[in-house]
């Protein structure tokens, strides 16, 4: 279980930049809310610990997991954030729908990180089990929505080296 070996819920804040002048676009799933309704707030408290203003934090809603491509692209073409973090929780079921929407998400976020100018921060939950999720969602593994916000962080510190 990699969650097992890397917990980016655990770092040292030291070594975090200040982000007062950043701008962040959240877009955040519909299914499963009471995972991704977690997620966000993860990643909004790690913004503002960090010194984001609420104000330069947006956040959508989209309906599904498969929507947050769109709503990614549609986030970074109106607000002009710095990064955008799309979070979501596909739990596995019954049928291979569950194989589609994980793979159709991780290729959609693949290719806005390739022809975009800012980061796009993969923040999709795909587990197995309700209780995985939960475990994720500020459980025993920390919460993945402020590791999105790490990531994102990190990714805009990344970006601004090379400007």
């Amino acid at each position: 279980m990699a969650t097992a070996y890397h917990n980016l819920s655990e770092y040292n804040p030291d070594e975090i930049p200040d982000i007062s002048g950043m701008r962040f676009g959240i877009v955040v799933s519909e299914w499963n809310i009471e995972i991704t309704e977690k997620l966000k707030e993860g990643a909004c408290n790690t913004l503002l610990k960090h010194g984001a203003q609420p104000e330069n934090i947006t956040v959508i809603y989209v309906p599904g997991s498969f929507e947050l491509i769109y709503g990614a692209k549609l986030l970074a073409k109106t607000v002009q954030p710095h990064a955008v973090i799309g979070l979501g929780c596909v739990i596995r079921g019954e049928t291979p729908h569950f194989d589609y929407v994980c793979s159709g998400v991780t290729q959609g976020f693949a290719l806005l990180n390739a022809q975009g100018d800012i980061p796009f921060i993969f923040g999709l939950l795909t587990n197995d089990t309700m209780k995985q999720s939960i475990d994720r969602a500020g459980g025993i593994y920390g919460n993945k929505g402020n590791e999105a916000a790490i990531t994102a962080i990190k990714m805009i510190q990344l970006d601004c080296r090379f400007k």
